[in-house]
């Protein structure tokens, strides 16, 4: 029998383990978990860079700490199951493999009170190497280590050392020299920028569900950011809707909670709220999943709605569960991703499909009134119109403005009557091509006879501002004056053709041809977004 325990080659493994898709930041965070875990409501992590370019990072904490059997414990893979199943340790491979990811060699020191010795082992994966065995490392506890201990501990806790640290940063630099200055200090923004949302329930001393923690990084605080920022998003799924009933695999169930918000639109709120408080972008969109009360996922739509879009980036969804759900979303190791089961991904899509969609229509109306105080320039197409003289067109021969129509001599013969807007005392810059707001009829443009005074009236065209091609085409081209003239010469085009081509018989034919061709523009531009403001800067230059 025994020739079947086959134990796992110790280089092989242990250096296999570095690359489980850890980064710097989620394997930082794996470590304050068990700070957390041990009850600590106080982290300290300094990362240090040496004069001849050593790295070491400390994490700290003020937790009950443990004694020699458990720090024993602690840096056994696959550590004991913890007797809190609450705690957000999970695999007992956290420290071990976060770790490794960053560095060669990592200790452990802790003491559960002043009265206690100090427990001290360490894993160094070049020692496992040469000794081609799960080997930890005894060494006597340092005077600097006792001194980082006391300052960043305590007298109780825990103190995580990482050094031999080949992995913190992503470019080699001259060691200890000014780049390398600047990339740790860049490195230790990053990091306190992802803590501060991972934890930003026990770091928000007004978030009573979860006791507080304070963390700090070179001894600057660590301020939480809340990615919903309920002060100024509106949570809009009901509270009827806020709880889910969640199947496990052995056929139990538990609750998961959900909220939904809808963040303002960038230009409702001040740039230092864009910036700081809101962080609104596609990536940010999507759902936040807690797990205990710690981050685990931030944005993301998990397969229940498709890609992120520019139009859904003010809804966040904020997800809740508990150990108990484990299983039931397949947590990984880094307790960084979680699957849905297809029945509740299909669940969700559902209860959340209206939300999604207003998200949606609200970003777009934002859109729309911005964008549409935008003018744009139809002159040059006017001025060029009016130069041509020489355009085959109508002969307008009488107009009545009270019931919107006029006689005409055209292709068809003289004395056509035709009915259409007729309009007196147009700006002379718009005569001939306008955008106006009171087409109702769904179409992207409308013939008209139009005059400077109250008479000598002229072919014309309106445009609706309201159709999708002139809000997603036309604005578009707002900032190329020569596109926007040649698609407003060719709709006055087509208008003049319809009116010198047309007689009460023929109108009902050319409204079904102009309604057909804005239906299926309308058709063809449905997955074509609206133009960003950003994206018609140009404009206002």
């Amino acid at each position: 029998m025994s020739k079947l325990i086959n134990e796992p080659d110790a280089p092989r493994l242990i250096f296999g383990l570095r690359d489980t898709g850890y980064n710097v930041k989620t394997a930082a965070a794996d470590i304050v978990d068990n700070s957390i875990a041990a009850m600590a409501d106080m982290v300290n992590i300094e990362i240090v860079l040496r004069e001849d370019g050593r790295k070491f990072v400390y994490f700290g904490d003020n937790g009950h700490g443990m004694d020699a059997e458990g720090v024993y414990e602690a840096m056994r893979y696959g550590a004991p199951e913890r007797e809190n199943l609450q705690s957000l340790g999970k695999f007992g491979l956290g420290l071990k493999t976060a770790s490794s990811s960053v560095c060669r060699k990592y200790s452990l020191i802790s003491r559960k009170s002043r009265d206690h010795e100090y427990a001290k082992l360490a894993w160094d994966l070049d020692h496992v190497a040469q000794k081609r065995q799960w080997e930890m490392l005894k060494e006597s506890i340092t005077d600097d280590e006792i001194e980082m201990f006391e300052e960043l501990c305590g007298e109780k806790g825990t103190l995580v050392i990482w050094e031999k640290c080949d992995r913190i940063l992503t470019k080699d630099y001259d060691p200890g020299g000014t780049k390398e200055k600047a990339a740790i200090s860049r490195l230790a923004d990053s990091l306190a920028r992802h803590l501060s949302l991972v934890y930003h329930r026990f770091l928000d001393v007004h978030d009573s569900r979860e006791r507080n923690v304070d963390i700090f990084i070179n001894q600057s605080r660590v301020e939480h950011w809340n990615p919903f920022y309920p002060e100024r998003a509106e949570q809009v799924l009901a509270p009827s809707k806020q709880k889910l009933i969640v199947e496990l695999p052995d056929g139990s169930e538990d609750t998961a909670n959900i909220r939904a918000w809808i963040l303002p639109h960038r230009r409702d709120m001040t740039k230092e709220e864009e910036r700081i408080h809101a962080r609104i972008s596609n990536r940010a969109q999507g759902f936040y999943v807690y797990r205990e009360g710690r981050l685990i996922q931030d944005g993301s739509w998990l397969d229940v709605f498709g890609a992120p879009e520019p139009h859904t980036s003010l809804l966040r969804i904020e997800f809740d569960f508990c150990h108990r759900l484990d299983d039931a979303f397949r947590i990984d190791v880094k307790k960084s991703r979680i699957l849905f089961h297809p029945d509740l991904e299909d669940g969700l899509r559902h209860l959340l499909q209206p939300i999604y969609r207003e998200a949606g229509n609200r970003y777009r109306r934002q859109n729309r009134e911005h964008v549409n105080s935008r003018v744009i320039d139809h002159t040059s197409a006017n001025k060029n119109i009016a130069d041509a003289g020489s355009t085959t067109k109508p002969q307008v021969s009488s107009v009545d403005v009270d019931s919107q129509s006029a006689t005409v001599s055209n292709n068809l013969g003289p004395k056509i009557k035709l009915k259409l807007p007729v309009q007196s005392n147009v700006s002379p810059d718009t005569v001939y091509v306008e955008a106006v707001d009171d087409i109702t009829t769904g179409d992207l443009w409308q013939p008209a006879l139009r005059s400077k005074a109250e008479s000598g009236y002229v072919p014309a065209v309106l445009l609706n501002k309201h159709h999708d091609f002139y809000q997603k085409i036309y604005r578009r081209a707002a900032a190329n004056g020569f596109a926007v003239e040649g698609m407003d010469i060719l709709l006055w085009a087509f208008a003049v053709a319809e009116q010198n081509n047309t007689n009460e018989e023929m109108e009902p034919i050319f409204e079904d041809i102009r309604s057909e061709v804005s239906r299926n523009l309308h058709k063809l531009l449905r997955n074509f977004e609206d133009p960003d403001p950003e994206e018609m800067s140009s404009e206002d230059d």
